[in-house]
């Protein structure tokens, strides 16, 4: 059942707009990232890393738990037409496998959008700011880290998208809810706040390993919230009555 839902979301993509704002957001990041780095050039001396710092800053900040929210909101947009959701809780299949099925998906856009990103950010060093030689390998280290560090905000932009109507509201509150988890830093409260993990992850505006030593919390949290997350999906989902 869970495959064939995949299957069935996955085909939501195909010709969809999404991709329009997968390829047209992070370059946004990346070109504010880069300028910012150019016009600090004589105080940033690390190069790639000072670079980096500047990217995450944007990306992290303003554009990654947007983009999430997005993409949520965008699948989870048929199921709220008229009476989709009565077919969908009289179908043959548990609701709780269209969640599974969603946060996959997403899984796979986040994915694709750190690659996205990784791209860019190599381009705009070598095109724009014009670095020597290549980027530190633990680039690609916190793009990974950054995947597990949104998994939580996938699921908790899921489930407010699951239970909002509004497109708009759920893409609200992911970017309100990464400004305080920008502000929270590297303070341990940070790994309590789930828009906070990515930025841990991404090692945003940072030179230094945020992380160091503390990886075990890190990857605690961020599993911890993404099943607490879906098991409250699960729970709603099997409470939630066909409306006549």
């Amino acid at each position: 059942m869970l495959l064939r839902c995949i299957r069935a979301e996955n085909r939501k993509l195909h010709h969809s707009v999404i991709w329009l704002v997968f390829l047209i957001v992070p370059p946004i990041g990346a070109l504010y990232g880069t300028y910012n780095y150019i016009i600090n050039v004589e105080i940033l001396k690390q190069g790639w890393y000072d670079l980096w710092t500047q990217h995450t800053l944007f990306y992290a900040l303003f554009f990654f738990a947007p983009l999430i929210a997005v993409y949520s909101a965008y699948l989870w947009r048929l199921e709220h037409f008229g009476h989709n959701w009565n077919a969908i809780l009289s179908a043959p299949v548990r609701p709780v496998c269209l969640f599974a099925a969603k946060f996959v998906i997403v899984i796979k856009l986040e994915i694709l959008t750190q690659i996205w990103v990784g791209v860019l950010y190599v381009l705009c060093g070598k095109l724009w700011a014009g670095l020597a030689g290549w980027p530190p390998p633990e680039v690609i280290f916190w793009l990974l880290r950054g995947v597990l560090g949104g998994l939580p905000v996938i699921a908790l932009q899921l489930l407010l998208s699951m239970l909002l109507r509004s497109f708009a509201v759920p893409v609200f509150v992911s970017w309100a809810g990464s400004m305080p988890g920008m502000l929270l830093g590297t303070k341990w409260q940070a790994f309590l706040w789930p828009y906070s993990l990515m930025l841990l992850g991404m090692n945003s505006n940072r030179v230094e390993d945020t992380l160091m030593g503390r990886a075990p919390l890190f990857v605690g949290s961020c599993m911890l919230m993404t099943v607490l997350f879906v098991l409250l999906a699960h729970l709603l989902l099997t409470k939630r009555d066909v409306r006549t």
